[in-house]
């Protein structure tokens, strides 16, 4: 069974957000994700200041089996990258929606945040697109 927080919001490809303060989310992958895609070996991150839209591939993990893109859930600029992931990539595998967090996105407006956020999918949607 797949492991669900309900504090975090998720998109159809697979990313999981976390609203941090009022104008910023952290963004990982969700376990289904990591355990589709078996041993993460590699993780590229965004540079930080850059500036994303929704859908835009941002990122790469790189497996034992494939080397899949990550997606921007919204649009924003990158503030923050996890630098553990360049040591330690399998934290990916471990700790999915902890340590092995990928990025932090910034936004100009809260409000505008806020409904961003809300139109991403909850546990339930989430669970439908995965088949649970």
């Amino acid at each position: 069974m797949t492991h669900l927080p309900e504090d975090l919001r998720y998109t159809k490809e697979h990313e999981w957000v976390l609203r941090v303060d009022p104008t910023r989310v952290r963004v990982g992958i969700t376990d289904f994700a990591q355990s589709q895609l078996g041993d993460v070996v590699f993780v590229q991150l965004p540079a930080v200041d850059t500036a994303v839209t929704e859908g835009e591939s941002i990122a790469e993990v790189e497996s034992t089996k494939s080397v899949s893109d990550i997606y921007a859930p919204l649009n924003g600029k990158v503030v923050a990258v996890n630098e553990l992931l360049d040591a330690e990539p399998e934290t990916v595998n471990t700790d999915p929606y902890g340590d092995g967090w990928m990025f932090e996105l910034e936004f100009d407006d809260a409000s505008a945040l806020a409904d961003a956020v809300s139109k991403l999918l909850d546990v339930a949607g989430y669970q439908v697109v995965i088949g649970g």
